[in-house]
């Protein structure tokens, strides 16, 4: 790739520094990525180019462009461009840019990493797993799916039909007889040598024609590898396979019956109303409709789908497992971008824009399950506005006020106290501002304590501008808290900063709250139908979730993480006799005393002191 060339460019009418006709003599006619920028170095746009100098030249020589377009020329103060070496490159680097960057006049679509896939693992006997986050090389994904239950379903009929272990790799090294899923026919137990190497391998192939939508081709080969063994006497073989395709021909009549497509394809439609423009997608996967998900980007303009259709295309599919068809009608797409995605994914990717059959009644579905989405968006905007307003009303808030932080505190016992701090904003729960607080209070158990410590340190992170002050914050507590929380707020300077507390009431159900201020000896109560009490209750249990989320990860770990490593007279021989004993850590933790004391070089005085550390 050629340097970037930087060209200084404003508008003639603003600054004479700028001269559109130098700027688009000095570009090439190559493809590349051109980046428009204002007077502060803001990044107003990012587009590609087949002809960058005819491209850039568009926006200076053409003397009518839409209304969005004439406002980012006039604001134009530099302009930079990046030669490429074709033009499939150029689409590559401007997906990054435009994520790295996110352009004010570009579409936008959130970087959604939150698919789940099923995974099969690398290793000599690959274990069938559920996977969400970055992929690893050395497995095989399949996917995405539009949630996790699709590939919980997934998973659940290749466990009936192969036999395919789930369990982690420090579960099956130690083994040492079947578990309950080898019991019911879920697994085949390579742990303890019940199937050997090849015959687990010709599983998982199977599985993975399975999950391609080769349900066919798969039967095809169990029934000629059925026939082999008969003939070659292996009569316990033989019955295995027959077992895996009376399965697979049962489940085929049952649930395999949606499509007569076979393979993944995913179908993308976009809609608009009242402003709001949605896109779904609806996900094939194996010749079965899996369900579909819906994105809203920002900077769509209504009017123009086909152009909110193409970006979503590239920022969500470039550098991403992509199905080998997609159907897009009307998107403003060429063909860098099917070149681009068959490269990716090692086999041609064919985009469809006029689709017919099967493929038709799916594109119907996708523009449904859109317009389906925007008119909830639409409801629940009203309903958030509603319950903003009324709580306004109620506390006295100025009608700019909309950001609240809520705080809530969990533990078990004095146990690993975690704080949880969420936010709502922008008339939604804006679930990536949330945060915990891993508090460490001198005394197990002191709320107090534990509390001061996470507004303390919440507090003087807003201070440092790390994040913007609440317009509200909300404790979960009675008055002793809220009386805390104030010495917090006016310790930090946050004295402008309005503070309440939600108490459940002396009988504590719901819609008797009671709401706390700093300032007076009686709280408010509101009544139970009152809009903003709603809200204030969502905020709560939302904290409440969170937080008690966060303590329960947070106790497993301790628990389940180098315990036995912990223990006096515990060492690496003894540590192993218990995980091969047991089938892993979380059997020793089940264990009794006296389970315990039966382990080879496990003495009773051990066992018991076993026991307490685990418990």
């Amino acid at each position: 790739m050629d340097a970037p060339a930087s060209h200084e460019a404003a508008p003639a009418d603003k600054a004479p520094a700028f001269d559109a006709r130098e700027l688009v003599a000095s570009l090439p006619h190559r493809p590349g990525v051109y980046r428009m920028q204002d007077a502060g170095g803001a990044t107003l746009y990012v587009g590609k180019a087949r002809d960058l100098k005819k491209r850039v030249a568009s926006y200076f020589q053409k003397s009518v462009h839409e209304s969005r377009i004439t406002l980012m020329i006039a604001q134009v103060a530099k302009v930079e461009t990046t030669v490429t070496r074709s033009e499939a490159e150029a689409l590559l680097l401007e997906n990054n840019l435009i994520k790295a960057l996110e352009p004010r006049y570009n579409i936008l679509f959130r970087d959604d990493k939150s698919y789940p896939y099923v995974c099969l693992t690398g290793e000599a006997f690959p274990q069938l797993r559920f996977h969400r986050g970055k992929l690893d090389r050395s497995n095989r994904y399949f996917g995405p799916f539009p949630n996790a239950g699709a590939v919980r379903e997934g998973m659940a009929l290749l466990q009936k039909v192969f036999q395919l272990r789930t369990c982690e790799n420090s579960v099956f090294a130690n083994r040492s007889r079947p578990c309950m899923l080898h019991q019911i026919e879920r697994c085949s137990a390579p742990c303890v040598g019940r199937i050997d190497e090849t015959d687990y391998r010709d599983d998982v192939h199977a599985a993975v024609l399975f999950l391609q939508g080769k349900a066919g081709e798969v039967l095809a080969q169990l029934k000629a590898q059925m026939d082999a063994a008969s003939a070659a006497l292996e009569f316990e073989r033989a019955a295995r396979l027959r077992d895996k395709v009376t399965r697979l021909q049962q489940l085929q009549s049952r649930q395999f019956v949606e499509s007569a497509t076979a393979g993944d394809v995913d179908v993308v439609a976009a809609a608009a109303e009242q402003g709001l423009v949605a896109v779904n997608v609806v996900m094939i996967r194996g010749g079965r409709h899996v369900g579909d998900r819906t994105h809203f980007p920002r900077h769509a303009d209504a009017a123009h789908l086909p152009e909110v259709v193409a970006a979503f295309l590239a920022q969500h599919y470039v550098e991403r497992p992509v199905p080998s068809t997609i159907v897009a009608p009307d998107a403003e797409v060429d063909g860098s971008l099917a070149d681009v995605l068959s490269a990716q994914a090692g086999q041609k990717v064919q985009i469809v824009a006029v689709p017919g059959g099967e493929r038709r009644v799916w594109l119907a579905m996708a523009v449904q399950n859109a317009q389906f989405a925007i008119a909830q968006k639409l409801a629940q905007k009203a309903t958030q506005d509603d319950r903003l307003g009324a709580l306004q009303q109620a506390l006295g808030l100025p009608a700019s006020a909309q950001r609240i932080e809520c705080f809530d505190v969990s533990h078990t016992m004095g146990e690993r106290a975690v704080a949880s701090c969420v936010v709502y904003d922008r008339l939604g729960m804006q679930t990536g501002e949330y945060r915990r607080f891993n508090v460490t209070p001198a005394a197990g158990g002191d709320d107090y304590a534990a509390m001061r410590e996470a507004l303390t340190r919440r507090c003087a992170r807003i201070v440092s501008g790390e994040f913007p002050a609440p317009d509200l914050l909300v404790i979960d507590g009675g008055k002793g808290q809220v009386a805390l929380a104030a010495e917090v707020l006016a310790e930090q300077g946050l004295h402008d900063t309005r503070l309440i507390g939600i108490a459940k009431g002396p009988e504590r159900k719901p819609g008797l709250e009671d709401i706390v201020f700093p300032d007076r000896a009686l709280p408010l109560n509101l009544p139970a139908d009152h809009a903003g009490l709603h809200l204030l209750q969502q905020v709560r249990d939302e904290a409440h979730r969170f937080a008690i989320q966060g303590h329960r990860a947070r106790r497993a770990k301790a628990r389940t993480t180098s315990t036995l490593q912990e223990i006096a007279g515990i060492g690496a021989r003894k540590r192993q006799a218990l995980l091969a004993h047991f089938g892993g850590i979380r059997g020793v933790h089940a264990a009794s005393v006296d389970d315990l004391a039966c382990v080879p070089g496990i003495s009773r005085t051990l066992a018991e002191r076993i026991f307490a550390e685990l418990h």
